[in-house]
């Protein structure tokens, strides 16, 4: 395996070149028990990340985690507690993409296999920084994976006319939301032109909305590239935002409520604003969790499209939330 500092190295080799080769193996016919003998006879060393678990042929059939060996009975087959879903790449894969699946599923090693599902070796996170042979901190690691991403970043050569078109298709989202919005606006005239004092508040309204759909969006994406999508994961993140949302939601519209009221003396109006608020808030916290989420369902990437599409629906659900109320209310 090839020694290499923490200058950015050529993502366009082949991992192949990068493979540690000495790794210690399971066997899939072992015992936990014979697993364990065989380890203590073996220089395990400081780099053991993960333990690999391979079949007569030496194909790789399963991985094994560490504390799961410890606490299994000692005749327990090696087959029965072995994570078979084990994520792997090719030989003739690049170290961009080995670099990219670190970095999106957080892992300190990742398999290399032939055709045949034959391990060949590994590469791990040490190929990124040589001072990390035996992390044992949290803060660590998330350092490493920092410098992995810095990696990946630089390894992305793209064209000017490939970053306008993979970023102007989004902002016509911002363009289709703001055009949705005037129609909108449009089609209450009548009801804006008998309360002018709903006109004073669209900016605030729609600026809370926003704030908080933004605030909820970065919360998802920071998880996103690290996590698997799920919906037990997307329902994690939507009951972890909604209480916040709604007491922001309760408080930004009373305050904005009150203001109204001594400002202009109108209950009705102020009723309007503050509970179209306390909605929009809990609805754009959701349209920030749940878009990133779909979007990476769809393996585009949240990161470049998440922002112009939520602020686009948020604008549109806001309007729509304040007028709503505003003629249920005043009629």
């Amino acid at each position: 395996m090839k020694q290499v500092n923490n200058a950015p190295i050529d993502l366009n080799q082949g991992v192949a070149e990068y493979l540690r080769k000495k790794v210690t193996l399971l066997r899939e016919e072992q015992t936990a028990g014979q697993a364990l003998d065989s380890l203590r006879g073996q220089e395990l060393g400081e780099k053991i990340v993960y333990f690999y678990v391979v079949d007569k042929d030496n194909k790789l059939v399963g991985v094994m985690p560490v504390r799961r060996l410890l606490m299994s009975p000692l005749e327990r087959p090696i087959a029965e507690i072995m994570e078979r879903k084990v994520i792997s790449i090719s030989d003739k894969a690049s170290l961009f993409e080995a670099s990219e699946m670190m970095l999106e599923r957080r892992l300190m090693a990742i398999p290399v296999v032939n055709p045949s599902n034959e391990l060949l070796g590994i590469v791990d996170i040490t190929l990124f920084s040589a001072e990390t042979a035996n992390i044992a901190h949290k803060e660590e690691i998330d350092n490493v994976f920092q410098l992995i991403g810095v990696h990946v970043s630089l390894g992305r050569t793209i064209s000017s006319w490939q970053s306008f078109w993979g970023r102007f298709p989004w902002l016509l989202c911002n363009i289709g939301g703001g055009l949705i919005c005037a129609l909108i606006i449009s089609y209450h005239q009548s009801l804006i032109d008998l309360v002018t004092l709903l006109v004073f508040f669209i900016p605030v309204v729609l600026a809370l909305s926003e704030s908080v759909g933004m605030q909820s969006m970065t919360l998802t994406l920071q998880a996103l590239p690290h996590s698997e999508h799920s919906r037990a994961l997307m329902s994690k993140f939507v009951w972890r935002e909604l209480m916040p949302a709604i007491l922001l939601g309760l408080s930004s519209g009373a305050t904005i409520g009150i203001f109204s009221y001594l400002w202009k003396r109108q209950a009705d109006v102020s009723l309007v604003l503050g509970g179209s608020i306390a909605l929009s808030i809990v609805i754009s916290c959701l349209i920030g969790v749940i878009i990133p989420g779909a979007i990476r369902a769809f393996r585009a990437d949240p990161k470049i499209s998440s922002g112009p599409i939520v602020l686009a629906v948020a604008d549109v659900a806001t309007l729509l939330a304040l007028f709503n109320i505003a003629v249920w209310i005043l009629g």
